[in-house]
């Protein structure tokens, strides 16, 4: 249990790196392509960081709360994704 706790202080911290990287792209990115990777990049990181801590703690509820992350942010990718490429998102 041990290794375990350790293998998943690690993968937070990891996680919490590549969330900063991921805010860093999306405030200085070069072109409107890299913030909506960066924000996609940044809805990931955050699901996988609440799926961690909901195997830390032993809770579903963190589990539900990934589970909606990951589908608004499927959404808005969709959204950024379609304005990006026709300039606007409703028809």
């Amino acid at each position: 249990m041990l290794l375990l706790a350790y293998a998943i202080t690690a993968a937070q911290i990891m996680l919490g790196l590549a969330m900063g990287c991921a805010g860093w792209r999306v405030l200085w990115g070069p072109r409107a392509q890299d913030r909506v990777l960066g924000l996609d990049t940044l809805y990931v990181v955050a699901m996988l960081l609440l799926v961690t801590y909901g195997v830390q703690t032993g809770s579903t509820l963190y589990y539900e709360g990934a589970l909606i992350i990951g589908l608004l942010g499927f959404a808005s990718t969709v959204a950024l994704a379609k304005f990006l490429m026709r300039g606007e998102v409703i028809e």
